[in-house]
């Protein structure tokens, strides 16, 4: 953005009214109806005001739902502007009505905060609905994503259509997304085809096409219930897992009673407890388990589900 002429910075300044919300917007960012109250002046007034700071570039303004919010940033000006902005404030500041205004601002921001308060005091029996509502459900789980190791390598293993290979691609080094359907893969291809780092391959659990100790992180996500013998699937991941920090993080259903399952699906488990998995995973080479019961979703419909990380 080109610097506004020397002469319209020196007479945006020349209003007392001016330099008092310069005060005032050094400090915090406030909204017209805040500074309104603060200098105890017409909404008119400070908006006039306002626009005339802005378009000299002593303001920034930031859209907040259907009001602005303003504020004063010294280190977004350029050396001579905050070399006279300085020179100006040292002798504002020393104005009666500029310590009235800092006194009212106290009172607008714990007005603000009193409000703030309000909502979440009506709103917590209601929080997880908002928030749903606003954001879609669970959303905190997709962020911590984030958390992955930017430099690893994790294998999808039985990625249907690649649903969490897409999750996770954009936060690692490359993602290896295997499974031995071929109408799986091809919907999986046409998911993840903008993504670079993701290889998509065809195979077995029982027979991997990846090489020993490739990956750092394995996934194995509502698969395991298919799994004819675990222990000889879990034995072939654990060889592609880097030892002394790779990882195998399993999620699937806990025991239920769901035996249609079996006709409707093919599921060759009805569900797995932390016992019989942690006695396969000891079996497969693992050296620790940590496992955990998941909270259920209130519209879900199936058994409870569980994650395991296992340790290679």
């Amino acid at each position: 953005m080109n610097r506004p002429p020397l002469h319209d910075r020196l007479s945006a300044l020349a209003d007392p009214i001016r330099t008092r919300l310069l005060l005032v917007l050094e400090r915090h960012e406030l909204t017209v109806s805040e500074l309104r109250a603060v200098l105890q002046l017409p909404q008119s007034t400070v908006s006039r005001h306002l626009k005339v700071l802005t378009d000299a570039g002593w303001l920034v303004a930031r859209e907040d739902g259907t009001s602005n919010r303003y504020r004063h940033d010294g280190r977004l000006l350029d050396a001579p502007s905050q070399r006279l902005w300085e020179a100006v404030r040292e002798e504002a500041q020393s104005v009666t009505a500029a310590r009235r205004d800092a006194e009212r601002v106290k009172s607008v921001l714990a007005d603000r905060h009193t409000r703030s308060q309000a909502f979440f005091a009506s709103s917590a029996g209601q929080w997880d609905r908002v928030r749903s509502d606003l954001f879609g459900s669970r959303t905190e789980l997709f962020a911590l994503v984030g958390l992955l190791d930017a430099g690893a390598t994790l294998g999808d293993l039985g990625c249907g259509t690649g649903q969490l290979a897409e999750v996770v691609a954009p936060f690692v080094r490359q993602v290896i997304a295997v499974d031995e359907s071929a109408a799986m893969l091809t919907a999986a291809r046409a998911r993840l085809m903008t993504y670079a780092n993701v290889d998509i391959r065809e195979g077995s659990l029982e027979a991997l096409p990846i090489v020993d100790a490739a990956l750092d992180i394995a996934v194995l996500s509502l698969v395991m219930h298919y799994v004819s013998d675990p222990v000889v699937a879990l034995t072939e991941i654990r060889r592609t897992l880097r030892t002394g920090g790779g990882r195998l993080l399993v999620i699937d259903m806990l025991p239920h009673d769901r035996a249609e399952y079996r006709q409707t699906m093919g599921h060759v488990w009805l569900g797995f407890d932390a016992a019989q998995l942690t006695t396969w995973a000891t079996a497969a080479g693992f050296s620790r388990v940590r496992h955990h019961a998941l909270p259920a979703a209130p519209q879900a419909k199936g058994p409870t589900l569980f994650a395991a990380v296992l340790h290679a």
